[in-house]
């Protein structure tokens, strides 16, 4: 089988500065532009990251890293250095109450965060976003200049240059690559440059993040939580030493350099708490919604919260672009190394676009549900309600799990074949799972709740453990992975040039999956299954011609029957 592991090389010329020469740009440094710069590298593939701003952001922004967005740190080996520095499980939980001093009057469980779920080897944790770059900005060895921004960009016939400036030193250069990600930012420059229009709500709303240091033990410690909302505003544990941020809508008069803000976070935690809160750190920021009319212009691709702003209720925004990242990145990879066709990375804005709409949607939903709950809550006490009363909440326990939307993305591109293995899938919205009558057949668009694993082609392959610590998710990785009860069946097999691994499902998972005896899972890289054969190969070259059909390059091998 061929191997997908290469060292990357400078071209001839190569080198830092002027003129440098790269298989991928990747513009901006969040945790979109790091993952797939650490993705890009276990590639083999060369990568240059700008970011404008001159280190990685002081401020907390993301809160969550959800099981799917775990699964791949898992295969970057980063989850256990992510978990190590990320809140306990317990605070995995969301906390409703009138003032933070105040006593629950209602609390949902971050269904993956808080507990394991059978339906992922990977735990969710609840951790600020400044926490998590520095992992994910030492997982690759690929140059990163900060303080350097995008100017201007110009497409050739093989690549794209762009124009760059260093703010330290006011030094313009170029840089030439082949490919361009675009991971800047709700307010991407390259997306504005492109003159990419959005589609959805837009700008909705100012918002302040207010980082500050406070005793806060006395109504936290006993009843952690990753989230408590408040009539007030939402406040949020930051780091498991210490440290607190306050998220609230910009008050009409917060603009101005004498405003207190530590006297309005004093008064927004409660009129008898008697804390003074020792603010660090304001910033003020737009919640967006939109999601981009189209994720690529050429050689250019939008990932990230360029191609889609999700509002921050129910933590989907960085997790989304994270998907981003790895459904591209092993398309690039197997473009710029010649083992794919160029159309296979028309798949990427096919798989993904869907994908941000719906979860655009199911942010706006989760807004919703909030401002039900508050409303709740001031009905009952205008009611003459007990302050200690309860507020019944207006959706189930596994709401926030998510998982139909987390897990159960189906993509339908040319890179999904059908059972036959041999035409591509149509083109149709990629949707979550939902209901079903089992593993290997489970189907249907869901709420975005509930997940029912299935091994259909298109749906992410469901967790099995093949062995101790060692899940069906594991055997994924810079390779495409063949799961059959029946390896030595496989094995005779022609494939032809691409990274391949045939690996034993273990017989008392055939059933589950849908196959018999001699059948046989193509994973991509991605850990999607790209193609199922319920039995046997139709042919000698059937697993050449679906790897050749999914990958969108010409099949080399003898013809197939």
């Amino acid at each position: 089988m061929a191997d997908s592991r290469r060292t990357p090389r400078p071209s001839p010329g190569e080198q830092e500065g002027a003129g440098m020469a790269v298989a991928v740009l990747i513009v901006g440094g969040g945790p979109v532009g790091l993952v797939a710069r650490a993705l890009l590298e276990r590639w083999g593939v060369r990568t240059l990251l700008v970011e404008r701003h001159g280190e990685l952001p002081p401020f907390p922004r993301s809160r969550l890293v959800n099981v799917r967005s775990m699964e791949i740190f898992r295969q970057l080996g980063l989850a256990e250095r992510i978990t190590a520095a990320a809140f306990a499980p317990e605070y995995g939980r969301i906390r409703f109450r009138d003032t933070l001093c105040d006593h629950d009057f209602a609390t949902a469980a971050m269904v993956g965060i808080n507990a394991p779920v059978p339906e992922s080897p990977a735990l969710g944790v609840a951790t600020s976003q400044d926490r998590l770059e520095p992992t994910l900005l030492a997982a690759a060895h690929a140059p990163v200049r900060f303080g350097v921004e995008l100017v201007g960009l110009a497409e050739e016939p093989e690549g794209v240059v762009a124009s760059l400036v260093d703010h330290r030193s006011g030094a313009e250069s170029r840089v030439r690559a082949r490919y361009v990600i675009a991971a800047d930012g709700a307010n991407s420059t390259v997306r504005q440059r492109l003159a990419i229009g959005t589609t959805g709500p837009g700008a909705m709303g100012g918002f302040t993040t207010v980082v500050f240091d406070a005793d806060l033990d006395r109504w936290c410690a006993g009843r952690p939580a990753g989230v408590y909302f408040t009539a007030h505003g939402l406040f949020a544990p930051l780091y498991p030493e210490g440290g607190w941020a306050w998220f609230v809508p910009t008050p009409d008069d917060a603009a101005g350099a004498d405003a207190d803000w530590s006297d309005r976070v004093s008064r927004a935690l409660g009129p008898d708490s008697g804390v003074r809160a020792d603010v660090l750190r304001v910033q003020h920021w737009v919640m967006n919604a939109f999601v981009a009319e189209r994720f690529r212009h050429g050689r250019i691709l939008l990932a990230g919260d360029a191609a889609h702003a999700i509002p921050i209720v129910g933590g989907l925004g960085m997790n989304a672009g994270i998907a981003d990242a790895h459904n591209l990145c092993w398309k690039l990879a197997g473009v710029l190394h010649g083992w794919a066709g160029p159309r296979l990375l028309e798949t990427y804005g096919t798989e993904r676009q869907p994908v941000a709409h719906r979860t655009l949607r199911q942010a706006v939903a989760n807004t919703r549900l909030m401002l039900d709950v508050q409303d709740r809550r001031r009905a009952q006490l205008r009611t003459g309600g007990a302050a200690a009363a309860r507020v019944e909440l207006p959706w189930s326990e596994r709401y926030f799990a998510q998982l139909g939307l987390v897990l159960g993305v189906a993509y339908r591109s040319g890179a999904v074949l059908t059972e036959a293995g041999t035409q591509p899938a149509p083109s149709e919205p990629s949707e979550p799972s939902g209901t079903g009558t089992g593993t290997g057949t489970g189907t249907g668009t869901g709420t975005g709740t509930d997940y029912v694993p299935t091994a259909e082609p298109g749906h992410r392959m469901p967790h099995l453990w093949l062995a101790p610590g060692r899940s069906t998710l594991d055997a994924c990785g810079e390779w495409f992975t063949l799961l059959t009860p029946d390896p030595a069946h496989w094995e005779q097999q022609t494939t032809g040039h691409w990274p391949l691994r045939i690996e034993p499902l273990p017989e008392e998972y055939a059933g589950l999956c849908g196959l018999g005896p001699h059948g046989a899972l193509l994973i991509r890289p991605d850990g999607h299954i790209g193609a199922r054969w319920r039995d046997r190969a139709p042919g000698d070259s059937a697993l050449h011609r679906a790897v050749a059909a999914i990958t969108g390059s010409a099949p080399s091998g003898p013809p197939g029957t």
